[in-house]
């Protein structure tokens, strides 16, 4: 099965060596060199191999802020193997801790295994009815009226955070902290410049209203 894998790696040599064998086994890697920019891509993967040596976040901060606001599975995978991180890294809610160098079919079984254990622990489908919007979580399908909508990657994120709580309201801040990783100042606009897209998309303005000073929400 292919994983959409978000390589966190600040070292070109190694970062190439493995973008090149993981898409040769069919996986679909996307490497990021920093630790924000890893708490921002991680909405679009489906399990990160984080390096713990990074040049702006310890990977360590990295993964305590990313469990935070997501379930991705992680896989530590750096140099830095003393018990004392080794303990840390599992503890702050790594699924797996290898230490460099590793085989490559090591690192294949990993990841294999992570994920299965990922796929295990989620519940089965998931759908939510709003109206006349139909979101279905896993398959990341929407429609309105019965009619299939469009919607980019970002957009679906939005809107799913808000549909998982239905008729509640929701802050700005859960919304970033939730689909951009961490609330950065500068992805607030970002947040304005979706929703007006996803408005547009739903053509159901009365469903998806603004909660002014406060948030959103998704329903009566």
């Amino acid at each position: 099965m292919a994983v959409r894998v978000l390589l966190v790696e600040d070292d070109d040599g190694v970062a190439d060596a493995l973008v090149d064998s993981l898409g040769a086994h069919g996986h679909e890697p996307t490497r990021v060199k920093r630790g924000e920019d890893a708490l921002l891509a991680h909405r679009e993967a489906d399990l990160a191999l984080l390096d713990l040596g990074l040049p702006d976040l310890d990977g360590l901060e990295v993964l305590r802020k990313l469990r935070a606001v997501s379930t991705l599975p992680v896989i530590v995978l750096t140099a830095r193997g003393d018990e004392r991180s080794v303990v840390r890294g599992l503890r702050l809610g790594a699924d797996d801790y290898l230490v460099k160098p590793v085989r490559l079919s090591e690192l294949l079984a990993r990841i294999e295994a992570v994920t299965r254990r990922a796929a295990a622990a989620r519940p089965g489908p998931r759908m939510v009815v709003v109206g006349d919007i139909e979101v279905d979580l896993d398959a990341r399908r929407v429609e309105v009226g019965g009619a299939r909508v469009e919607l980019t990657a970002k957009e679906f994120a939005v809107l799913a955070a808000l549909a998982r709580r239905a008729g509640t309201a929701v802050s700005r801040q859960q919304l970033m902290d939730e689909v951009w990783g961490d609330a950065y100042v500068a992805v607030s606009r970002s947040l304005d410049v979706h929703l007006t897209q996803l408005r547009a998309k739903l053509r159901r303005p009365e469903l998806l209203t603004t909660i002014r000073g406060f948030g959103y929400r998704l329903g009566a």
